[in-house]
């Protein structure tokens, strides 16, 4: 006899386990590092922002996509750390059904926002490099702006779809999410319709689409970068064009190279365990909101000279008042 599922739930709420296996002692280390991993990522994005946003140098189409890359980097980091803090430090482990789906929107929407605007960036690059001359009519900052103000509107709508759709599985019996945060994988997982396979895979070909779709872009723009700069007669210019890509190229890799070996890893058939599983996630989520602030401010040229700009002029400043004095 088969059991069939109607579509209702009996469960009120999830217990987000975090790091399975992890020994008690370890708890306050862990919410410490958790939490300097929070500060890092809200004050060293917020100030990015608050540096593209106050130098008037700075307001350029390339420092727009920085500033949209930022913002998406310091959400992310509010909307999954909070929880796991308060998991390991309050051993608050519950979250609401409510909260949890609201916390997978946003996990979701954030990465594929991030996504498309890495999309953004490399194209950027690519008409700059490409096509110098045309470069100053299609990237103004007007429509980089409306570009990105659409990556974040469509994706943040196409989400609400797959949100909607995970919420249409009844959820009967099991609630512990095997997971830092709520995401579609370790809620779906829990569901128990008849339809969980179809959820899934739609899940999954949207995924692949905010994955492949601006990767395959992003490599090919970035490659015709390259070649357009092999064909170049002056080895200074070869240099400093590169120059110019390398943060962009840097923050790309790190941004999709642990994903793609992680979903190459699970196609070839290749298991993590639980833990380690929880850990890789963890890693290639936040290490990129914690490491890009850093690549804008040390490794971009127009943000680092106008950061010493600022720095000399409150230098001289404090001296003559000194002098004055």
């Amino acid at each position: 006899m088969t059991m069939k599922y109607t579509n209702i739930t009996n469960i009120k709420d999830f217990i987000i386990t975090g790091f399975p296996g992890l020994p008690p002692e370890y708890y306050g280390p862990v919410s410490v590092l958790l939490l300097l991993v929070f500060l890092a990522i809200v004050i060293g994005n917020g100030f990015t922002i608050a540096v593209i946003i106050c130098e008037r140098t700075l307001h350029k189409p390339i420092y727009v996509i920085f500033f949209n890359l930022a913002m998406t980097d310091m959400c992310f980091g509010m909307v999954t750390l909070p929880k796991i803090i308060a998991r390991y430090w309050w051993k608050d482990m519950i979250s609401s059904f409510g909260a949890c789906f609201t916390q997978m929107y946003f996990v979701h929407s954030l990465g594929a926002t991030h996504s498309f605007i890495l999309l953004m960036m490399a194209l950027d690059r690519f008409v700059a490099i490409g096509f110098p001359f045309k470069y100053p009519v299609i990237f103004t900052n007007k429509a980089v702006s409306v570009a990105c103000t659409m990556c974040w509107v469509l994706t943040f709508m196409r989400v609400l779809g797959t949100v909607f759709h995970a919420l249409t599985l009844p959820y009967c019996d099991q609630n512990i999410i095997m997971q830092c945060y709520c995401d579609h994988v370790s809620i779906t997982r829990l569901a128990c319709g008849d339809d969980v396979a179809y959820v899934n895979s739609v899940a999954v070909a949207n995924s692949m689409v905010t994955l492949l779709v601006p990767l395959t872009v992003i490599i090919l723009s970035y490659f015709s970068v390259i070649i357009a700069v092999l064909t170049m007669s002056h080895t200074e210019r070869h240099h400093k064009v590169l120059s110019t890509c390398a943060p962009q190229i840097f923050i790309t890799c790190l941004y999709y190279v642990p994903r793609c070996f992680v979903y190459l890893a699970n196609l070839v058939g290749f298991n993590f365990s639980l833990l380690a599983r929880v850990i890789i996630t963890m890693m290639y989520s936040l290490t990129t909101p914690v490491v890009n602030p850093v690549i804008y401010c040390f490794k971009t040229k127009d943000i680092k000279n106008a950061l010493m700009q600022r720095f000399n002029n409150r230098k001289v400043n404090i001296a003559i008042k000194t002098y004055c004095k």
